[in-house]
């Protein structure tokens, strides 16, 4: 059976990576699907190619907006949240740490804040699921950051299912996913951090954006699953991810 028939989801940051492919999906799936963004040109495009689907301009830093969002949309079913940002990465000695303030700014608190404004729209059956990152415990020199951001994340997942009882509220951790995260190095330096990277995990390949969202979806539709964090790798991948992202990028891999 369809579980996503005739149900309502929100995508926070659903017009680019693995949010957009969470769409795709999801469109396939019968549900009323809502993107939400700050790209207005990001949103068209979605628009033009998922005519079925409804985008919203909505900034997850503004609480306002946020509010004023989800009361427009009323009562929906699952929340699917995908933002992100680029900034925390780096050495500890030498890390920035008002740059790890914007890299908190940037995903770890509208998190919180798209969360906290749904809670009144969503009920009994409804699903939160957030995408967090493995340098939560990846233990990669340069990451220390990062890992502050997503752990932080992570560590309210159990206690949340707890409070939003009967609402489920999940996370996915992915490992390294070749999305426009990976805007940041040369070409070169990506494809060599890649193929050292598949040379020492089972899978044999990166990730693709679609991967991670075929488990977001799956988690909008398994009613016994909450609280929990969705690894996309495991211990002996995430070993492998320390030596191939130390060969090339380590100072910024996820």
């Amino acid at each position: 059976m369809n579980k996503l028939a005739n149900s309502k989801v929100v995508v926070a940051g659903g017009s680019s990576g693995i949010g957009l492919a969470a769409v795709e999906l999801l469109n396939d799936r019968g549900p009323i699907v809502i993107v939400v963004g700050r790209d207005a040109e990001k949103l068209k495009k979605v628009k033009d190619t998922y005519p079925g689907v409804h985008t919203s301009i909505v900034d997850a830093a503004d609480r306002k907006s946020l509010d004023a969002f989800f009361k427009e949309t009323g009562n929906f079913d699952h929340l699917i949240i995908t933002l992100s940002g680029g900034k925390g990465a780096g050495s500890f000695k030498e890390l920035n740490l008002d740059h790890l303030g914007e890299g908190f700014a940037a995903k770890f608190f509208p998190q919180l804040h798209t969360m906290q404004a749904a809670l009144p729209y969503l009920h009994q059956g409804s699903s939160i699921t957030l995408v967090t990152a493995i340098s939560a415990r990846a233990r990669i020199p340069g990451t220390s950051g990062l890992a502050a951001i997503n752990g932080a994340l992570e560590a309210m997942i159990p206690t949340l299912a707890k409070e939003f009882k009967p609402i489920r509220v999940n996370a996915v951790s992915p490992g390294v996913v070749d999305t426009a995260w990976w805007k940041f190095p040369d070409e070169e330096t990506k494809w060599k951090t890649f193929v050292e990277y598949e040379k020492k995990i089972p899978a044999g390949r990166v990730a693709k954006a679609v991967d991670i969202a075929e488990i977001l979806v799956f988690l909008t539709t398994s009613e016994f699953i909450t609280g929990s964090v969705i690894e996309s790798v495991e211990q002996h991948e995430r070993e492998g991810a320390v030596n191939a992202c130390s060969s090339a990028v380590s100072r910024l891999c996820i």
